[in-house]
């Protein structure tokens, strides 16, 4: 499906807006500040990516963002003007072998959006989940397995198929592949590039994995216990990252040196979520850390150039709005 003059007069547009979104949780007595005003726009037919260590909030932002957990405080809105289809949330989930019922043979699970949300007549639904299987790389015979019968590779493809039977306009992928083998996620991320581009739809996506966001976004955002520390277009933050979290996480990469894998980690541990630090929750691992990190929490700045950071150490030569 092809890109209109209206679409295109509409790419600049935020088809989702994100506003200071908070979401709190009480354990063991204390909160836990699992999202902790995060702020950021995905414009139409664009692919917005989180990334960060585990525990920063990425799926917690991801559930509510797809409606299924209320913000804490903050706002979460969806513009589809000059969208191609009418407005419909759909998520992919991490673990292919959990989100699909062992119950429900194939065909059931891939029509039960068209037929909750009345996409197509009775005589319709069969041919359209034949047409959703054949599209994934999936067979019609599958309509009559059950979850069992497939690896994960498969069932991943059986979820995207699920996912796109509601016919949406945007789409939460949630740590897609990271429970599939790497030839096996290579093959996901093709088809899931393949269908984003198709259906033209837009995607909020999460990762912890690097490569996977470099091949899959448009633009990145890179999370630190529940905040943005920096926003960046995909090419520049891997080209010139400006936040030493993400450098960091930068410097993690593997790499092949001189004939052996070299691989330099993040200093110190991610702290507990119960106990945060104060300031910048980063200044305990940093290696810019000074006193003003200890005490002040540092503001996601935006540049000219389409970045942002929040590092007391680090100030884009020419701001802008924020991000």
């Amino acid at each position: 499906m092809m890109m209109s003059e209206l679409d295109m007069e509409h790419m600049d547009r935020p088809y989702l807006k994100v506003s200071e979104v908070k979401r709190y949780f009480q354990a063991q007595g204390r909160t836990v500040k699992s999202v902790d005003g995060v702020s950021f726009d995905i414009p139409l037919g664009t692919t917005f990516s989180l990334v960060g260590e585990s525990g920063c909030g990425k799926t917690t932002l991801a559930r509510m963002v797809a409606g299924l957990d209320r913000p804490t405080a903050g706002a979460i809105a969806f513009d589809a003007q000059g969208a191609q289809r009418p407005h419909r949330v759909q998520m992919i989930f991490q673990d292919p072998y959990a989100s699909l019922n062992a119950r429900w043979r194939v065909g059931s699970t891939i029509a039960e959006p068209i037929r909750f949300q009345g996409l197509r007549g009775a005589a319709g639904v069969d041919l359209r989940v034949v047409e959703l299987l054949q599209r994934v790389g999936l067979a019609a015979a599958d309509v009559s397995k059950f979850p069992h019968e497939f690896s994960g590779g498969q069932r991943q493809r059986i979820s995207i198929a699920r996912a796109l039977a509601g016919e949406p306009s945007f789409l939460v992928c949630d740590e897609p592949t990271s429970a599939l083998d790497v030839s096996v996620q290579a093959q996901i991320l093709n088809l899931l590039k393949r269908l984003q581009r198709e259906e033209g739809m837009t995607s909020l996506f999460i990762s912890h994995n690097l490569a996977v966001v470099r091949f899959i976004s448009t633009r990145v955002g890179v999370m630190y216990l529940g905040r943005l520390v920096e926003v960046a277009p995909t090419e520049m933050l891997f080209e010139r990252p400006q936040h030493p979290y993400t450098q960091l996480l930068m410097d993690a990469i593997p790499r092949l040196e001189h004939g052996r894998r070299r691989v330099r980690n993040a200093s110190g541990d991610v702290p507990s979520p119960l106990d945060p630090p104060g300031g910048c929750t980063f200044h305990p691992r940093c290696p810019l850390a000074m006193e003003r990190c200890r005490s002040e929490t540092p503001l996601l700045k935006a540049a000219a150039d389409g970045s942002a950071v929040a590092c007391h150490a680090v100030v884009p030569t020419v701001h802008a709005s924020a991000a």
